[in-house]
């Protein structure tokens, strides 16, 4: 018998034992159908589909509970003909069971979708228990920054410092900055920081810089309780912020009532002494501290923009309410007026790098021990301004608002509104008197910048 040729076409009526040739020879009209079966006759449900494009594929097909199923088994490009037979014999004894095919795929496919999303959610979950405090610091900061002010700030940064790096400080030579009392904390997976652990670091702190640790303490506390309540560290942490523990309260011990002060008798000797410093910005910088009473930080931030001279006031960024009003008194305007204009900042220094002058402790504490005056700091010269002023008796209130003190009584808080010049009035009798004490002689009423003519 002739082997038939390859454009001859199939009965596909009948049932042929699957050769390849006879798949080759498998054609579709494309005029009337999408697509055609040839049947297998050694495996029941075996058939090679081909469609109207050509391609063609080994499918099975069969009845179950009076339904028609067919599922497709490969490309006959990539799987034989015993292949293909195998598995129709195998989908066969599935439907012979009651099985079918589609339901046993979906479910396996079901099954590899659930062990999918098993392993990510334990590959996240390995990663969210290996996030270190440092990492969490940093969102943590990131996302508390628009509500805090530039020293919180900078105080966040400053106890979580690694260390290590080139001292900026003037003659500090090729020493190295010191670590942060957090620092050792940060490379830890956050869910390792319990209770014993912060108790530890509190002891070993505590030894050596308490202060300073008492200050990192408190972030610390205020850190692991953002963390509490924040849906991805909650986790991690136990209930109980493990940072809130009487032993490690203890182990960094209490804050010292400080009292350093200047006394009225001390007040010709600072002036004298500080009035010597060579750096024109630093002495003044120094003695508007005494004169205002406001913090350090307060007097450094200082731009001209916040000195208005038509009106005599001054806007101080206050820590507590924002902003607030002072005098500026006339003292205080003759030391303004005498600044070099080199940028923004009041008090600018040509060797900062951000231009604005560095909190001037050794300058200041050089000053003192010429003076005779040891441990006199710079928060010290806030807390002389308050005690000076009981000398004149000045209402504790007008003192308060001139050092951005929060009220303190419910009259201050909702009945007594000071306007400027009522703390001008106070203002500069405090200063004039403060000078006076000092032997500083003065021209309040000269323009400031003029030349005085002084008795």
């Amino acid at each position: 018998m002739a082997r038939p040729k390859k454009d001859t076409p199939l009965d596909l009526t009948q049932r042929i034992t699957l050769t390849t040739s006879a798949i080759e020879r498998l054609t579709c009209r494309t005029d009337t159908k999408a697509q055609a079966f040839l049947r297998d006759s050694e495996t029941p449900g075996l058939r090679v589909r081909v469609t109207n494009t050509g391609a063609k594929s080994f499918v099975f097909e069969a009845k179950l509970n009076r339904q028609t199923i067919r599922r497709t088994i490969g490309d006959v490009k990539t799987w034989t003909i015993e292949q293909a037979r195998i598995e129709a014999r195998r989908l066969a004894v599935l439907l012979d069971s009651g099985q079918d095919p589609r339901e046993i795929e979906r479910q396996q496919q079901a099954n590899k979708a659930a062990l999918a999303i098993a392993a990510m959610v334990q590959a996240a979950t390995a990663k969210q228990e290996a996030v270190t405090v440092g990492e969490v610091w940093a969102d943590y900061i990131e996302q508390r920054r628009p509500f805090w002010g530039d020293l919180h700030y900078r105080d966040h940064i400053d106890k979580a410092k690694v260390g290590g790096l080139p001292s900026g400080r003037r003659g500090g030579g090729k020493q190295l900055t010191k670590p942060g009392p957090l620092a050792e904390l940060m490379p830890l997976a956050l869910k390792d920081l319990n209770q014993s652990t912060i108790e530890a670091w509190a002891a070993n702190e505590g030894k050596t810089r308490p202060s300073s640790a008492r200050l990192a303490w408190r972030l610390l506390t205020v850190f692991l309780t953002w963390c509490g309540e924040h849906p991805t560290y909650a986790a991690l942490l136990p209930d109980k912020n493990p940072a809130k523990t009487k032993k490690a309260r203890e182990a960094l011990g209490k804050a010292g009532t400080k009292s350093d002060v200047l006394q009225r008798e001390q007040l010709t000797a600072w002036f004298a002494s500080v009035q010597q410093i060579p750096n024109q910005v630093i002495a003044a910088c120094l003695q508007m501290m005494l004169l205002t009473g406001a913090r350090p930080g307060e007097v450094l931030s200082l731009r001209w923009e916040d000195v208005n001279t038509q009106w005599k006031g001054i806007s101080i960024r206050d820590k507590a309410e924002g902003k607030r009003e002072i005098p500026a008194t006339p003292y205080v305007l003759h030391l303004l007026s005498t600044l070099p204009r080199r940028n923004k900042w009041v008090f600018s220094s040509p060797t900062s790098a951000s231009g604005c002058l560095t909190e001037p402790n050794n300058p200041h504490t050089r000053a003192c021990n010429a003076a005779g005056l040891d441990g006199l700091t710079l928060h010290g010269l806030r807390r002389s301004f308050a005690s000076l002023t009981e000398w004149l008796e000045v209402p504790a209130g007008v003192v308060a608002q001139i050092q951005g003190h929060k009220p303190s009584a419910t009259a201050e808080k909702h009945y007594k509104v000071r306007p400027l010049d009522l703390l001008r009035l106070h203002h500069e009798r405090i200063e004039a008197w403060i000078l006076e004490q000092a032997g500083v002689q003065f021209d309040a009423t000269t323009e400031p910048g003029k030349l005085r003519a002084v008795q």
